[in-house]
């Protein structure tokens, strides 16, 4: 256990160490200059999406979950987030190409920059992952991507909790009450 941990956190350090700094700041201009914000992902980059999404919640942002029943119609002005690690998962690349058609942004978490989401992008964050012979075996599939990318958008929540003037006291008063 320790040697994989060791290796997921050095490698997810590494990944997020070559996230280009500019587009971090565009990812948090346009998430605080939407009007509403969808999140997509599927599979453990679902579950990762759904995470951020939660604490862009709890900041007091109109945000939604693509798939829910209750998503409201996306529209002009504003903002999809996409996760994907191979930037080719069919469902999101169709997503990215009607909310494109829409005039809403698309903002995309990848490892795979050059996909087919990248090219449907405005905002491609790039979490390049070092494949090497531990990979397969300390972090399969997708681990890498999917630590990576939940580390940097937890990252970024004291980012957006200063310029949207929130502490941690405003976001309890949002955060789920499980009775």
């Amino acid at each position: 256990m320790r040697e994989a941990a060791k290796y997921i956190i050095n490698e997810a350090q590494r990944a997020l160490d070559r996230v280009d700094d500019k587009l971090l700041d565009q990812f948090v201009d346009s998430i605080i200059a939407a009007k509403k914000v969808f999140i997509y992902g599927v599979g453990r980059s679902g579950l990762v999406a759904r995470a951020f999404s939660v604490r862009l919640v709890q900041m007091g942002l109109d945000v939604h979950f693509i798939g829910e029943t209750t998503t409201p119609i996306v529209e002009s002005g504003d903002l999809v987030i996409i996760i994907s690690n191979t930037g080719e998962t069919m469902s999101a690349v169709q997503t990215a190409n009607i909310v494109g058609r829409i005039g809403a942004k698309v903002a995309l978490v990848t490892s795979s920059g050059h996909s087919k989401l990248g090219s449907a992008s405005n905002i491609t964050l790039e979490l390049p992952i070092h494949p090497d012979e531990n990979r397969p075996r300390l972090a399969p599939l997708g681990t890498l991507f999917e630590a990576a990318s939940y580390l940097m958008l937890d990252s970024l929540v004291p980012v957006l909790m200063e310029r949207l003037k929130q502490t941690e006291s405003s976001m309890r008063r949002r955060h789920a009450i499980w009775v």
